[in-house]
């Protein structure tokens, strides 16, 4: 299952073509985008996504986005979803036809069906590894031009890092800095338990805000956890009481094993964390 709805308002057939071949969000990646949690026919945090929509247009230097048509977009595909279950959708929005000044961006929102795997390995965690980003903390303030910490199109390195991953029979990637600091992982942001504390790495190291990140913290704390966000290192993760992966498909998903190491059991945080994380709702 898939609908698909254009900024304007138009429904279309995602089965059809409607993208432009020079569309620059095709041709070099010239776009941004949030995919967004959609549970009980309720959009999870969508202030936050589009809060960092416009963050990641103003870094692109893409006009504004307009919220009011985006959130009713997000309805629009919400209200035509067939199915009752769980559903992703995607929001996109890229500078529009190359060579055109005149042309207007491109803007879309698609609900597709969450992937099986998505859901195991919520239930049953995953396994993950370790790989150098080529980044180092502080390059962001020094090299805005770069765009660490927008959420791009240009998503080629990460989906290549997910594919290494693939090789070393794992499902998913930590990257890491130089200096061996704890950036995220290519589609979620990085969480770390000891005790009853959780951490996670500071944007301003030149990685994404989460926002289901965020919203795990304040579940955490009203079920009465300490929550911090500060520099987290690659050592602190095979001591801690748990390793997880937040986004919003995937919710929090447990790290079992990590560079092919197991890591000490975490099924008891978790369960805290991820009922914790689904109260924010209720």
């Amino acid at each position: 299952m898939r609908v698909l709805a254009f900024l304007d308002g138009t429904l279309a057939d995602p089965d059809a073509a409607h993208i432009t071949v020079d569309d620059l969000g095709l041709l070099r990646g010239d776009g941004i985008f949030e995919t967004v949690l959609v549970a009980e026919r309720k959009p999870r945090e969508l202030g936050p996504h589009l809060d960092r929509l416009a963050r990641s247009a103003s870094m692109l230097d893409l006009p504004e986005p307009d919220g009011a048509a985006w959130e009713r977009l997000t309805r629009q595909v919400i209200d035509n979803w067939p199915g009752s279950g769980d559903f992703a959708l995607k929001l996109v929005y890229t500078r529009g036809r190359e060579g055109d000044p005149a042309a207007e961006p491109t803007g879309f929102a698609l609900g597709m069906e969450i992937d099986p795997k998505v859901l195991e390995a919520r239930e049953k965690g995953i396994a993950a590894v370790t790989l150098e980003r080529g980044i180092e903390p502080g390059l962001a303030e020094r090299a805005p031009w770069l765009l660490l910490g927008a959420k791009s199109l240009s998503y080629g390195i990460n989906m290549a890092a997910v594919r290494e991953a693939a090789r070393r029979g794992a499902a998913d990637v930590v990257f890491t800095a130089g200096d061996g600091s704890v950036l995220e992982g290519p589609t979620s942001t990085v969480l770390l338990a000891r005790g009853r504390t959780l951490y996670t790495p500071p944007p301003s190291i030149g990685i994404l805000p989460g926002t289901t990140q965020a919203a795990v913290f304040r579940g955490a704390e009203r079920a009465g956890w300490t929550t911090k966000i500060e520099p987290l290192r690659v050592t602190d993760l095979p001591a801690a009481d748990g390793v997880f992966l937040a986004s919003s498909v995937r919710k929090l998903t447990r790290v079992h094993t990590l560079d092919g190491a197991v890591l000490p059991d975490s099924t008891e945080p978790h369960a805290e964390l991820a009922e914790a994380y689904e109260q924010v709702y209720r």
